[in-house]
Parts: C-alpha cells; sequence; structure tokens
C-alpha cells in the first residue's frame, strides 16, 4: 500500500459525511459563520516534531460537527494545517493530513455514523502497514482534544458553569448551549506526536501495534482530558465498596470481629460507616459554582494573590501523581490553594481535612469540592486507620492528586511544626504496593499579611483553651472577615520531592520487585526523610512580606518601640540580607521600600506611630507584638546565619574566622532539626560567611588581625543596635539550649529520663521570662526541649542507660563550653541560677 493508496481510502471515508458536515459544504461555512462570534479559541501546543519530510495526522478526541468546525477554526489561527474528515483521512495540497475517531469508536458495538467498530483499527492497521511496506513512508499522529467552558475565572454565570466541559458526552443540542453560553473560553489541546515509523521498527505484529496504537492515543486523551477538567471519579458509592471489599480491608473486617467479638456483618457495617464518613463526593460543577463565589471574596478580603513558580511545578509534575504538602497556617489554606490551580487551568486535588471541618452544609460542600475527612485522633481504632489508608490508597492508585498538611493543625506560632507521618506513611505504602506512576511531592508556602485567625491564636497562646468550630460560628465571623484588611497573599511552589529519590537514598535496595502489604523495617526512616525534606523545601520556598520584615525588625527594640530612623535603617538591612546572602533560589521578598514597608504595616492596623519634634517612633502593644511574633517566626529561618553571627560578635565582640567556623559547626545541627534549614554544616559556615561579608560591607564589623579576625566596629549599645536586632529572635533558641544543658549539669550524667528532663526545661524557661521579660510563644515549648534531647543522642553528646536515664561524658561538657560562648555572662548567669537541681526536682 503506497502513498497514493492511501489517499483513496481517506476519499471514501470522507464520503461518508452528511452533506452539510462536510468541510466543503457551503452549509459548513455558512454554519461555522454563524456560530464564530460566539467563539474564541485558547490553544495549547505540545511541541512540534523536530524530523524534516515527516508527514501528519490530526487525531480528534470527539466526532460532532463542532469540534470539526472548531478544528478548523484552529487551523486558521496556527501555522499548523488541520483539516476535518469523518472517520478517516483528508489529504490537503500540502500534504498535511488529518484523522479523526468519534468519542465512542473504541466502544465494541457503537459507533458514530453508523461505521463498524472495526472500521478504525482496520484503518489504523492499514495505516502501519503502509509503513511496513514503505521505508520512507513517516507519519506522526498529534492527538487534540478540545474542551468548551473550562476556565473558571472566565464563566459568565451559573447556567454557563453547568454547561461547561465534562466526561460525559453530549447530545447536539447540550453542545450548541456550550458554544453559546461558553464559546469564548475554547481551548485546544495539541498532544505530543506518536511517531507511527517508530511504532513499526519495534517489530511487534501488526495487530498487536494496532492495539497499542489505540491504547496510546486513548491515555493521550485521557490524560490531557484529566489534566484540564479533572479526573473521570467513579461514584462515590463504587468506592466506597471498592474500598471496603479490597484484600486489606476484608482482612481487617475479621481482625475487628475477632478483637470485638462481633459478627462479621456488624464489623463491615463499622467499615462502611467509617468509609462514608471518610470519603469525597467530588462534583466538577460543585467545583465551578464554588470558584465563581470564591472570585468576589478574594477581591473582597485580601488586596491581591500573587503565585510564583507555578510554570515550574507543571513541567515537573509531568507523568507523576502529584501529592501537595502545603505549610499550614489558615483554614484558608484549602480554599486559596484549590482555587488558584483551578483559576490556572490544574485540577484541584483531593484535601485531607480535620473532621472538625465537617459541619452542617459547609461540610457537604466541602466534600463536593474533594475533601475527604480525617479524625484528629485514630489510636484505638486500627479498623477506621486501615480503611482510611485503604481510601488514600485507591485515590493515589486511580490518579488523583491529594493535598495534606503533615504538620498535623494549623501552626499557632508561625513557625513550620514537626512533621506528623501517618499520612506520609501511606502514601509510601500505597506507592509500594502499586507503583502506576512515580508520586512527586509538591511543597508550597503560603504566606499572609494578615491571618483570619489572629485573635483565636492570641487567646488560645494565652491559655484559652480551644473551642470546636461550629457553623454560628463561622458564620458570626463572616462581617468581621469583610471589614477587616488582610492584605495581600503569597503562594510560592517549592522545589518537589520525588518519592523515588528518597526511597533510593533512604532505604538502597528498596524495590525488590513485588509489592508489599507488609510494613518494612525502612518505613520509619524513609517517612522521617521525606517529612524532613518537605519541611525544608517548604522553607526554602519562603515569601518575605512587609509585615514579615516589620515584625523581625520592631519586635528587637526594647519595649517593642523603635524611632522611625532606626527602624528604616533595620528594614534596609534585612533587605540587603536576603538579596546579597540569599537562603535559595525559591525565595521571593517584598519590592517595597523600608518606607513603604512601615505604611503598610500602618495601613493594617499593625503598628501605632506618635509623632514627636525629635522623630516619630513606631511601637505595638502588648497583643500585637504577640502576633507579630508570629509573622516574624514565618520568616526567621532566612536570617539564621545572619542572626547566628550577630549573636556570637555580640558576646564575644571579637572572633577568629576558625573559632567562629567551629562554633558554627557545633550548634548548626541543633538549628537544622528546629528551624528545617537546607546546608550542610559547611554550607551553613559558607553561609555565615557571606552574612558576614554584608555585614562587613556595611561596617558593622570590621576586620582584624591581617583578617584573620573580625570584630565589632563599636561597643556602645546604641551603636550595635541593629546586631541586636538581628541576634534577638535567634538569642531565645541558645537559652533554650542553655538551659537544658544547665539542668542536665546540675543533676548529673544517669539521673534524668528525657521526659523528666523536658519538664524541668518547661518550667525553667517560664520562670526566666517571668523574670527578665516576655518571650515568644515557643520559648518554653515542650517539643522544642524533646528535640534538643534527641539530637544530643543523635550527636552521641547524650545517651539513654540502662536504667532508661540520659548519660553523658566529657564530650557534652566540652560542647557545651563552646556553645555557651553565644551568650553573654550575664545571661549565662541568671539561667544558671534560675535552673533547677536535683534537690529542686525531686
Amino acid at each position: 500500500m503506497n502513498s497514493q493508496h492511501i489517499l483513496r481510502m481517506v476519499a471514501a471515508g470522507d464520503a461518508r459525511l452528511p452533506p452539510w458536515s462536510r468541510r466543503a459544504s457551503p452549509l459548513f461555512r455558512a454554519v461555522g459563520a454563524l456560530l464564530s462570534p460566539w467563539v474564541k479559541l485558547t490553544i495549547h501546543r505540545a511541541p512540534a516534531s523536530t524530523v524534516k519530510g515527516r508527514q501528519t495526522l490530526y487525531v480528534l478526541e470527539r466526532d460532532g460537527f463542532s469540534n470539526r468546525w472548531i478544528a478548523e477554526m484552529a487551523r486558521s489561527a496556527g501555522s499548523a494545517k488541520v483539516g476535518c474528515a469523518h472517520i478517516g483521512w483528508h489529504a490537503r495540497s500540502d500534504n498535511t493530513f488529518v484523522l479523526q475517531d468519534s468519542p465512542l469508536a473504541w466502544l465494541p458495538g457503537r459507533y458514530a455514523g453508523g461505521a463498524s467498530a472495526a472500521s478504525l483499527p482496520l484503518q489504523l492497521r492499514a495505516l502501519l502497514e503502509a509503513h511496513r511496506e514503505d521505508a520512507t513512508l513517516d507519519v506522526e499522529l498529534v492527538p487534540v482534544s478540545i474542551f468548551i467552558g473550562r476556565a473558571p475565572n472566565r464563566a459568565r454565570g451559573w447556567l454557563a458553569v453547568l454547561f461547561s466541559e465534562s466526561w460525559g458526552v453530549t447530545g447536539p443540542v447540550g453542545r450548541l448551549l456550550a458554544l453559546l453560553l461558553n464559546g469564548r473560553d475554547t481551548h485546544v489541546h495539541y498532544s505530543a506526536p506518536v511517531s507511527l515509523r517508530k511504532l513499526c521498527q519495534e517489530g511487534t505484529d501488526p495487530a498487536r501495534a494496532t492495539r497499542k496504537l489505540g491504547r496510546i492515543l486513548r491515555s493521550r486523551f485521557r490524560n490531557v482530558r484529566a489534566a484540564v477538567i479533572g479526573p473521570d471519579l467513579s461514584t462515590r458509592r463504587v468506592l466506597i465498596a471498592q474500598v471496603v471489599q479490597s484484600p486489606s480491608i476484608r482482612e481487617a473486617i475479621r481482625e475487628q470481629a475477632g478483637r470485638g467479638g462481633v459478627t462479621l456483618e456488624t464489623a463491615t457495617n463499622q467499615a462502611l460507616a467509617y468509609a462514608r464518613e471518610i470519603a469525597a463526593d467530588y462534583s466538577p460543577s460543585v467545583v465551578r459554582l464554588v470558584s465563581l463565589a470564591l472570585a468576589p471574596l478574594w477581591n473582597r478580603v485580601y488586596r491581591g494573590l500573587t503565585v510564583n513558580n507555578l510554570d515550574g511545578f507543571r513541567e515537573a509534575a509531568r507523568g507523576h501523581e502529584v501529592v501537595y504538602v502545603p505549610c499550614h497556617r489558615s483554614h484558608m489554606d484549602y480554599l486559596l490553594l484549590s482555587y488558584l490551580l483551578y483559576r490556572h487551568s490544574i485540577v484541584p486535588p483531593h484535601i485531607a481535612a480535620g473532621v472538625n471541618l465537617n459541619l452542617p452544609l459547609v461540610g457537604a460542600v466541602l466534600r463536593r469540592c474533594g475533601a475527604f475527612y480525617l479524625r484528629r485522633n485514630t489510636k484505638g481504632s486500627p479498623l477506621y486507620s486501615a480503611v482510611f489508608a485503604e481510601y488514600m490508597g485507591q485515590l493515589i492508585a486511580r490518579g488523583h492528586s491529594i493535598e495534606y498538611f503533615i504538620e498535623g493543625g494549623r501552626s499557632r506560632t508561625g513557625r513550620l511544626q514537626p512533621p506528623k507521618g501517618g499520612t506520609l506513611s501511606m502514601t509510601v505504602r500505597a506507592f509500594l504496593r502499586q507503583r502506576s506512576r512515580p508520586v512527586l511531592f509538591q511543597p508550597v508556602y503560603i504566606g499572609y499579611e494578615r491571618i483570619i485567625e489572629g485573635a483565636s491564636y492570641i487567646a488560645e497562646l494565652s491559655g484559652t483553651p480551644k473551642t470546636g468550630e461550629t457553623l454560628w460560628q463561622l458564620l458570626a465571623s463572616i462581617p468581621r472577615l469583610l471589614r477587616a484588611d488582610h492584605g495581600r497573599v503569597t503562594v510560592n511552589f517549592g522545589e518537589p520531592v520525588y518519592l523515588a529519590d528518597v526511597l533510593d537514598d533512604a532505604a538502597p535496595g528498596w524495590d525488590g520487585g513485588a509489592s508489599t502489604r507488609d510494613r518494612p523495617t525502612w518505613l520509619t526512616p524513609v517517612v522521617d526523610e521525606l517529612a524532613r525534606r518537605v519541611n525544608v523545601n517548604v522553607n526554602r520556598a519562603a515569601d518575605a512580606n512587609p509585615v514579615n520584615l516589620l515584625a523581625m525588625a520592631l519586635l528587637s527594640g526594647p519595649g517593642n518601640a523603635m524611632a522611625e530612623s532606626d527602624l528604616l535603617e533595620h528594614l534596609t538591612l534585612l533587605k540587603r540580607l536576603i538579596a546579597d546572602a540569599p537562603y535559595s533560589e525559591g525565595v521571593t521578598a517584598t519590592d517595597l521600600s523600608p518606607a513603604s514597608i512601615v505604611a503598610r504595616g500602618e495601613a493594617l492596623g499593625m503598628v501605632t506611630r506618635t509623632r514627636h519634634p525629635l522623630g516619630d517612633v513606631l511601637h505595638v502593644s502588648a497583643n500585637d507584638a504577640a502576633l507579630l511574633t508570629y509573622y516574624r517566626n514565618n520568616t526567621l529561618h532566612l536570617f539564621v546565619p545572619a542572626g547566628f553571627a550577630a549573636n556570637v560578635f555580640l558576646a564575644g565582640q571579637r572572633v577568629h574566622r576558625e573559632e567562629l567556623q567551629r562554633l558554627a559547626s557545633r550548634i548548626y545541627p541543633f538549628l537544622k532539626d528546629e528551624l528545617f534549614l537546607p546546608w550542610t554544616e559547611e554550607g551553613f559556615v559558607e553561609q555565615v560567611e557571606l552574612a558576614i561579608e554584608v555585614l562587613l560591607s556595611e561596617q558593622l564589623l570590621a576586620r582584624s588581625g591581617a583578617g584573620r579576625a573580625v570584630a565589632l566596629v563599636a561597643t556602645a549599645d546604641d551603636d550595635a543596635f541593629l546586631l541586636r536586632g538581628l541576634g534577638y529572635p535567634l538569642r531565645q533558641a541558645f537559652q533554650r539550649y542553655y538551659i537544658a544543658l544547665s539542668i542536665l549539669a546540675k543533676h548529673g550524667s544517669g539521673t534524668l529520663k528525657s521526659g523528666r528532663l523536658e519538664a524541668l526545661c518547661h518550667q525553667a524557661a517560664q520562670r526566666l521570662t517571668l523574670l527578665h521579660g516576655p518571650a515568644a510563644p515557643e520559648f518554653f515549648d515542650k517539643p522544642l526541649f524533646r528535640g534538643f534531647a534527641r539530637n544530643l543522642r543523635v550527636l552521641g553528646l547524650a545517651w539513654i542507660d540502662a536504667e532508661g536515664n540520659l548519660a553523658f561524658g566529657e564530650r557534652l561538657s566540652e560542647w557545651a563550653a563552646d556553645a555557651s560562648r553565644i551568650l553573654d555572662r550575664d545571661l549565662r548567669h541568671a539561667i544558671d541560677r534560675i535552673s533547677p537541681g536535683a534537690s529542686a526536682a525531686g
């Protein structure tokens, strides 16, 4: 079969078209002219073939007059020449070919236009045979998908949403209404080409090659449609049934029946109830309606939404199952991320939400937007845990992107919280059971200039018990939400974390071939490393907004007040450090000037100005200071190298470079664990050197001793205020470390258990705050002391003895002597006085 023979086949196929729908028909052109004012195309092209002389056939996903006419419009609008024909090929004078199939062409016994079910496969086989017979023939197929009414930010009304694109096959009337209502939001997607020459070179027999080509085309169409409008979800009922009938849940049901002394039917009903409580009920129409409702809300509540590195994420996510892992600052996180993804034509994920959000009415809407609910405490309920894990596994196996917060709850301090590995472990085990596609974890940083929960966070940190969310509480908060100015929001997509890379690094040889339902011994270290990388990459995508910088500068002043001239100088230094000693390429920062930053803080009600003849003073109240601490903690990690250097020089005034490097190596492992920092010890030393160069250029430090030492330029308190401001936030971490060391030294080796050490450190930190002034809310946080004790063991500075007590030797004393140099003598003595000794601990 030669090319001319193929053209004759094409003519025969084209003759089957109804006269009114042939492209050359005057009626075709007339109907198209009537519809053209209602249609506007957005064309998305994959990279074109670079092989010279290769002919192209364009494959339309779905049959119909509108698709043929839109394809012709796309041909006219772009450089690609696209014609239209029905169940066959149409040859143009410029040797561009087009192939089109029906949406039902791949289903046995059903075929548009009356052709037989075998028609398309036979034509594909003929085309492949032509490539075998003619070595010069080189044709590629380009799948073309057409969507009418996809973009939510352009829909004109609720009716338009109902007739936007879906997975269902729409009839002629529905398609006409879709064109009239949503035609100006029509998207044409050209997928990557499929080379028939390459397929023939694989050496498979014609029938198998034809089936493979059919699978490739179906897969291309399915993937594009899923990426544009969302996955083709089975009904909630079917998914729940599949979860409960899965082998792992059947086994869990039998165990539950034996453990609880109930019948299998009772245990099965319990599993069904759990699955119904958990499962989402995703509805594309509800998602579109909610997106329309949210657009004016964001414009009213926020001054603007900024998204960074979204294109980088798109590129990295190709061919991967995506798990979104954002930081968790506010209830708005759920809505913002899903809205922004949908607005940028990315399918919103299924979201693991706390069951506390399953409120009347609201919970049902969130469930239809993809929320599936998780109990906060699943201890004592192994059947519930098994059902939840199986449900997540089903979502991942079906190719749905998901989202969860590895911190568990919202951060009340503004810092990233220690991750909880439960959902990560479920994801890893689901991947091991069914490795359909590689898994990508996408860290997302969400930064607010003002969070809507500010008042409740301050109340909780002051000791007020947290109250559960209620529908009435939500309704009562709406007027306050709409009245307040919440500034801008920034969403930064960080560097992805690939599960396969973590598995290769933390568990070499993990890919043993067969999947397993068992819990491998290396699972815990893999999950721990995965969680660490996620939080590190969230921090590497931070945004330093005006409120973050204002809080960092203003809270370092005595009494939470500062002269405007000093505040502007401090803000200038912070911006200089971000620019000249960059934390990472993914960090973004406000482009406002220091004066504009202060003005933004005043407009948001964060700071108050007091006029004075000798210069204005900016200050904050005690309540506002606690809230500003939250915003300072959002980006505290960006200034750790500079803050470390500032504390060293304030304590020692003149320090040799070698000594500075040794101190940095000693203290960094603890800072790295607490603040999820990205560097190795050597990398941290380099970052400290970069920060010192900035401080030298600002003439806050000066070289001495032939350049081998660095010293403060001035020692007077008033002259060192900038260094004190840089060092103040980090100094509280050093105080915590010294409190733990002082208590261990007083008690001696082998006398305290880890839990008792945490309790004593907590009490000592509270007392230090009472005697020496207020501290950040996390200053006496027990988990931070727990993390310090754990790192002492990891570094070999302490260990657990046979009685379960913390033991240590001379190495800890040597380390403590070095580390104590970061704090000034008076503060060390104050801590030693208040730290409880053995008699007090009893």
